[in-house]
């Protein structure tokens, strides 16, 4: 009788171990946080630029030269025009407000012009970089942008 009690309370004990593993075994599941879309609003100066791969800060005064962006109107404001891929103010649009690859400027009175796009962070701070050519298609230019306001 002995033995036969040791044995009842091992399988208690089992069950016991059993049912606790299967109660403690649940599988979370984290909903992923979606994407803030990119927003471009304020005014954007160039911190680098470069054609061919050759720097162009110390050759030209990009100081004088900002970009406005108005997010929710979709339109942009040129401050002091360089060599730029549009010469006029006009509207931008992203190729998509999440994930942006390309953004679009149309100058008014122009055609659209696409270009290639980036937004990083960088040492804590959103950057804008573009290439484009505009006119020759010889000549590649890169704009990094740093946000000031």
């Amino acid at each position: 009788m002995n033995n036969h009690s040791i044995l009842r309370k091992q399988t208690w004990l089992i069950i016991a171990l059993v049912a606790t593993f299967c109660a403690s075994c649940k599988i979370e599941q984290v909903a992923p946080v979606p994407e803030s879309k990119k927003d471009l609003t304020g005014t954007w100066k160039v911190i680098q630029a470069s054609r061919n791969g050759t720097n162009l800060v110390p050759l030209f005064d990009f100081t004088q030269f900002s970009i406005t962006f108005n997010g929710t109107a979709g339109t942009y404001t040129l401050n002091n025009p360089v060599p730029f891929i549009v010469p006029a103010n006009g509207k931008y649009t992203l190729d998509d407000p999440q994930y942006p690859y390309s953004i679009t400027f149309t100058a008014t009175g122009g055609q659209p012009v696409p270009t290639a796009f980036n937004y990083p962070i960088i040492n804590g701070a959103r950057q804008i970089i573009m290439t484009f050519s505009p006119g020759c298609a010889q000549n590649s230019y890169v704009f990094t942008l740093s946000k000031t306001n």
